[in-house]
């Protein structure tokens, strides 16, 4: 992604966007391309501000996900289970941060995001981790390093109503021996108290056809790199990635 793209949008300061930190959310994501990215974004300048942190736009990120050793959080999104949960550690790069972080998925589609701050990646859990995702998701679960996933985000701030949008590129994935990268592919994730499909970021995906997509960075990395693992809910998905990195 061309970092120079995203300066004609107003910044704000990560303090200022605390305040819609929207933990607990609806989430809407779409799936594009980077060229039909660029001509969105000029419909979107007068609606929102960008997240700038030490003059920089475009932000890195990593992503280590934990699952059990028969992957049962894989699982449970592949057979459509509506309550369910993912665990994580992301690393802000830029911003110098990590955290330990779950989403849980619940029933009414909400998203709720619970998260304590962890100095670097432990790919053994500490006690303090262990002690934190059992309080959290009420389980005793025996977790494992499973999937590494790299990529570069920026982040807009809608400036009438409680709304972020993510936009997520350059999608990497990693494990002990295998690497796979996703050409061109942007994931749009649209944040929200209430869903409300009348705001600019959907009007202006709506008049570009960008549609949306149930996409999980995780279950399709494991889909796309785990040999021998049940993944025919993701292949209509995947085909449409293909598509579009062609």
């Amino acid at each position: 992604m061309d970092a120079s793209s995203l300066l004609q949008f107003d910044p704000i300061a990560l303090k200022e966007m605390n305040s819609v930190s929207l933990l607990k959310r609806i989430d809407t994501k779409f799936l594009t391309t980077e060229t039909k990215l660029l001509e969105v974004l000029p419909n979107l300048l007068d609606d929102y501000r960008i997240l700038e942190i030490d003059e920089n736009r475009l932000m890195n990120y990593a992503t280590l996900y934990f699952d059990t050793e028969d992957l049962k959080s894989y699982m449970e999104h592949h057979n459509g289970k509506a309550k369910r949960q993912k665990i994580r550690m992301r690393k802000y790069i830029d911003s110098d941060l990590c955290f330990l972080e779950i989403k849980e998925k619940q029933n009414s589609g909400m998203t709720n995001k619970t998260r304590c701050t962890i100095a670097n990646f432990e790919t053994t859990l500490s006690a303090k981790s262990k002690e934190f995702i059992k309080k959290t998701t009420k389980k005793d679960l025996l977790l494992e390093p499973v999937l590494y996933n790299y990529f570069q985000r920026f982040t807009l701030v809608n400036t009438q109503r409680s709304e972020r949008v993510t936009i997520d590129s350059c999608l990497n994935y990693k494990t002990n021996d295998t690497t796979k990268k996703l050409q061109n592919i942007v994931v749009i994730e649209v944040k929200q108290e209430k869903q409300n499909v009348q705001t600019p970021i959907y009007k202006a995906l709506k008049a570009n056809k960008i549609r949306t997509s149930s996409f999980s960075k995780y279950c399709i990395g494991v889909a796309n790199i785990f040999k021998d693992i049940k993944a025919n809910r993701f292949k209509e998905l995947n085909l449409n990635i293909n598509k579009l990195t062609n």
